[in-house]
């Protein structure tokens, strides 16, 4: 199952040479703008919104980015070359089923065909055997996206899982007989179509995995199936960063506000709402806005972190010129003392 190069840069409208802050600051752009919860074509917006996220889950990662830049886009259906599958050797590109005969492909989960190759699912071949010699079928992976939305809120997916699998007619020799096979049309494989109702529980976290049980590979020899799980990758936020439960929040200040103190509004995942600055207020000191992070499973809410970053002006006319030189010359503020 071939599958189509993602120009990542193009996504985000940067060149190959950005920085990392050149492309965090083009993902943050796109990313408010296209947000599902403020655009107003809702369906076209999220699928932008994944393009985005996905481009910015590789190129603001060091180590995805080199992958991928290795990779570059002259690639060619063939053997998945070790270094953009971390090392590890498959036969091709089909879903790093192992094989020819054995390829995954998930849709809905948020993420392209493209990244699931090369950056997202695992296939388990770990069997269990008993005195039968009956064998469980293997667990199968991929990895699914999730908005901090849908993790306050909790949701449920539709997912998709295109497999390839040996043809049950001629058993993989692509032939009947003396004849082509008719079902795989001599390719010794046929595609079969899956669709799974995913849970999404309010409170999931970055990295848990996601089961639904008996959906993996069939078993042998009258074996259980294995399991389908769906790792949870959190979609990066253009406002918030997560830690566990608890979200951070990048607040620029002024440095009059940080030093006077002031009352500000921040934006939470459900409203904005007002913070009160302290006088004295440090680059980088986290202020708590009790309650306003993500769910936990005993119901408990983690906590929202506004973190100061004071701005100062890179230009300044005549007036606040004299205005800081009169503070330099009456503060007995010194930072390095």
């Amino acid at each position: 199952m071939p599958v189509e190069f993602k120009d990542y840069y193009k996504t985000l409208g940067v060149e190959r040479t950005a920085s990392h802050d050149d492309i965090r600051k083009a993902f943050r752009s796109l990313a408010r703008k296209y947000h599902p919860d403020v655009a107003k074509d809702k369906k076209h917006a999220e699928e932008k919104f994944k393009e985005i996220n996905e481009a910015y889950e590789v190129l603001g990662d060091a180590e995805k980015r080199k992958k991928y830049d290795d990779l570059g886009a002259d690639w060619k259906s063939g053997p998945m070359p070790n270094s953009a599958a971390g090392g590890r050797p498959y036969q091709s590109y089909s879903f790093r089923g192992g094989g020819p005969a054995e390829g995954f492909e998930f849709s809905g989960t948020g993420f392209s065909d493209f990244f699931e190759q090369f950056f997202g699912a695992e296939f388990d071949r770990k069997r269990g055997s008993s005195r039968r010699q009956t064998e469980r079928g293997s667990d199968i992976e991929g990895v699914l996206m999730v908005t901090l939305e849908e993790a306050m809120r909790g949701g449920v997916r539709s997912v998709t899982v295109r497999r390839n699998t040996v043809c049950s007619e001629c058993l993989g020799s692509g032939a009947s007989g003396n004849e082509v096979c008719p079902v795989c049309r001599g390719t010794g494989q046929v595609s079969v179509t899956e669709s799974h109702k995913v849970k999404i529980p309010a409170g999931v976290r970055d990295g848990q995995r996601l089961r639904i049980s008996g959906k993996g590979e069939p078993g042998a020899a009258g074996g259980p199936p294995g399991d389908l799980y769906l790792r949870v990758r959190m979609a990066s936020h253009p406002d918030f960063r997560v830690e566990g439960g608890d979200l951070y929040y990048d607040l620029d200040l002024a440095p009059w506000e940080a030093a006077l103190g002031a009352s500000i509004s921040v934006p939470t995942l459900t409203e904005r709402v007002s913070i009160k600055i302290p006088p004295g207020t440090q680059n980088g000191q986290r202020l708590r806005v009790k309650s306003r992070g993500l769910p936990g499973r005993d119901g408990e809410k983690g906590d929202l972190y506004a973190v100061a970053r004071v701005q100062v002006p890179r230009e300044i006319n005549d007036q606040a010129k004299h205005l800081w030189e009169q503070l330099a010359r009456e503060s007995d503020f010194n930072p390095r003392s």
